[in-house]
C-alpha cells in the first residue's frame, strides 16, 4: 500500500526523475508534471496527499499554481522548492498556505523528512475534523479548538485509542474540558449508539454518591420507598463517565473497584448481583499518586484506572487556542444575548492573550460572557474585559513586580519598558511561529510598525522560524 500520492511539479527534468526515483523508493506513490497546466491536469483526474511544486515554472508562478491545486483539493499539503534569491517569495508562498519550503540545491532526506511531518499533519488534521463534526452534530460542541500542538496532541491521542475498550484516565485543571474530551472519546467508539452517563463524584455526599452509582432495593435506608436502577446500570453497554473521581470516598472506592473486576455489583440491600458491561473514563484535577501516598486514594483502584492516560493542558500553556476559542465563544454569547458583535479589538487580544487562566476555557468562557453582556459597541473593547486575580499580566500585577526590591534595584522607566516590550515580542513570536502577519496583528500593529519594533530591539524573525515550520 503507498504512503501517500505525491505530484512532483518542476520543469527540470533531471530533479524530476531524481526526486521521483528517491520517492518510490521510499514507499510513495508518485507522478510528475512539468508546466502548470499539466499539474492541474493530473490533480483533476488523481487525488494527490501532497505537491512538490517549483516556485517558478517556465509556464506559470508556483504561487498562483498552487492556489489552483488548493482549488481542486483544498486539503492538498504543498512543499515549495525555491532557489536562494527567491526565499522571500517562499515565505509568502506560505502565508498563503503552503506547509513548507526547502531552497535549491536540497538534501533529498531533508525532502523526504518534510513529506513525513507533511503527510502526518495531514491525517492529523483530517481527524481532528472528524472528530470536531461528531462533537458538532451529536452534542453541539463547536468550541473544541485544537490550534496549538498540545490540543492536536490530545486529539490525536483519543483518535488513536477511541475505539479500544481500554480505561482513559484523564487528568487536567479544572475548566480544561475534561467533559468535552470524554464524550469526543465515546462518540468515537463503538458504543457511540449505546448510553454515555456521567457522575460528579464530588458534587454528591457519600451515602448519595453510593445510591446514585449502585442503586438500591425498596427499604434499604429511610427515604427509599422505591427500588432505583443506578447509573452504572444505566450505563450498561455504553460509556459510563466518572468526573472527579479524586473526591470518591474511600468505602465507595473498595465497591468500585470490585464492580470493575467482576464486572458486575450489588446494589444497596440487594443480595442479587447486577451484571454490567461498560466502557469507563475517569478525570480528576488532583494528583492521584499524591492522594494516594496520603492515604486518600486506593493504591488497587489508581492501576485499574490508569491504563491509558491524557493530560489536559491549563489554557496557558496553549495560547496559541486564545483567539480562537475567543472568537468562537463571541459568536455563541452574542447570538444568545442577540447582540450584534463583529469582532474583538486588537487591545481587547492583547489583554487576554496577557493573562494566564487559572480558571482555563471556563474563565475565558464567563469572562467573555461578562465582557459581552457589558458591550456597547459593534467590537469587544478592552474595557470590557474584566480580569479577576493578581495574574493579569506576564509577570502578575504591577505591586506584586515590586515584591522584595529595593530602591537602588529599581530600573529606569525606560529600562523597564524596553525590557518588557522586548520580551512580549519574543513571546508573541514564538506564539505566532514567526509568522510577522499574525504577531503584528495580535499586537494592534501594521506590518511596517511592527518590524519597525523588531529593529529597535534587534529581533530577527527569522531565528523563530528556524526548525518550526509548523502550519499552526
Amino acid at each position: 500500500m503507498s504512503a501517500g500520492n505525491i505530484l512532483v511539479v518542476d520543469d527540470d527534468q533531471n530533479l524530476i526523475e531524481l526526486v521521483s526515483l528517491k520517492l518510490q523508493a521510499a514507499g510513495y506513490g508518485v507522478a510528475a508534471a512539468v508546466t502548470g497546466a499539466e499539474a492541474l491536469k493530473a490533480a483533476r483526474e488523481c487525488v494527490f496527499d501532497l505537491c512538490v511544486l517549483d516556485l517558478r515554472l517556465a509556464d506559470q508562478d508556483g504561487i498562483s499554481l498552487m492556489r489552483a491545486l488548493h482549488a481542486v483539493t483544498p486539503d492538498l499539503r504543498v512543499i515549495i522548492l525555491t532557489g536562494y534569491g527567491s526565499v522571500e517569495s517562499a515565505v509568502q508562498a506560505m502565508q498563503e498556505g503552503a506547509y513548507s519550503y526547502l531552497t535549491k540545491p536540497f538534501n533529498t532526506q531533508e525532502l523526504l523528512l518534510q513529506i513525513s511531518r507533511a503527510l502526518e499533519n495531514r491525517r492529523l488534521n483530517t481527524e481532528i475534523q472528524r472528530l470536531k463534526g461528531l462533537l458538532e452534530q451529536a452534542y453541539d460542541f463547536p468550541n473544541i479548538v485544537a490550534k496549538s500542538a498540545r490540543m492536536r496532541s490530545v486529539l490525536d491521542t483519543v483518535s488513536r485509542i477511541a475505539d479500544t475498550e481500554s480505561t482513559i484516565y484523564l487528568q487536567g485543571e479544572s475548566g480544561t474540558g475534561k467533559e468535552v474530551i470524554a464524550k469526543a472519546i465515546y462518540l468515537a467508539s463503538s458504543r457511540r449508539d449505546k448510553p454515555f452517563v456521567a457522575v460528579n463524584c464530588a458534587a454528591l455526599p457519600e451515602p448519595l454518591l453510593e445510591s446514585e452509582l449502585f442503586g438500591h432495593e425498596k427499604g434499604s435506608f429511610t427515604g427509599a420507598d422505591k427500588s432505583t436502577r443506578g447509573l452504572l446500570s444505566q450505563a450498561n453497554n455504553g460509556t459510563f463517565f466518572l468526573d472527579e473521581i479524586g473526591d470518591m470516598p474511600l468505602s465507595i472506592q473498595a465497591k468500585l473497584l470490585r464492580a470493575l473486576q467482576d464486572r458486575q455489583f450489588y446494589p444497596v440491600g440487594s443480595d442479587k448481583p447486577v451484571q454490567v458491561n461498560v466502557r469507563i473514563i475517569v478525570a480528576t484535577n488532583k494528583d492521584l499518586e499524591e492522594e494516594v501516598a496520603k492515604g486518600n486514594f486506593r493504591i488497587d483502584l489508581f492501576y485499574r484506572l490508569h491504563v491509558i492516560p491524557i493530560h489536559l493542558p491549563p489554557l496557558r500553556e496553549r495560547k496559541e487556542d486564545i483567539p480562537l476559542l475567543a472568537d468562537r465563544f463571541l459568536k455563541q454569547i452574542s447570538q444568545q444575548m442577540r447582540k450584534d458583535l463583529k469582532g474583538i479589538t486588537p487591545e481587547a487580544m492583547q489583554k487576554l492573550m496577557l493573562y494566564d487562566w487559572p480558571g482555563n476555557v471556563r474563565e475565558l468562557e464567563n469572562t467573555l460572557e461578562y465582557a459581552i453582556a457589558m458591550s456597547r459597541h459593534d467590537m469587544l473593547t478592552e474595557d470590557c474585559i474584566l480580569i479577576r486575580g493578581a495574574n493579569a499580566g506576564p509577570r502578575g500585577d504591577i505591586a506584586g513586580s515590586f515584591a522584595g526590591m529595593t530602591r537602588h534595584s529599581v530600573k529606569s522607566y525606560k529600562a523597564a519598558k524596553y525590557e518588557f516590550e522586548r520580551e512580549y515580542l519574543i513571546q508573541l513570536l514564538k506564539l505566532c511561529g514567526g509568522k510577522a502577519s499574525e504577531a503584528a496583528k495580535l499586537a494592534g500593529k501594521s506590518r511596517t510598525d511592527f518590524y519597525e519594533l523588531l529593529r529597535k530591539h534587534e529581533i530577527r524573525i527569522e531565528e523563530f522560524k528556524r526548525g518550526e515550520l509548523d502550519p499552526n
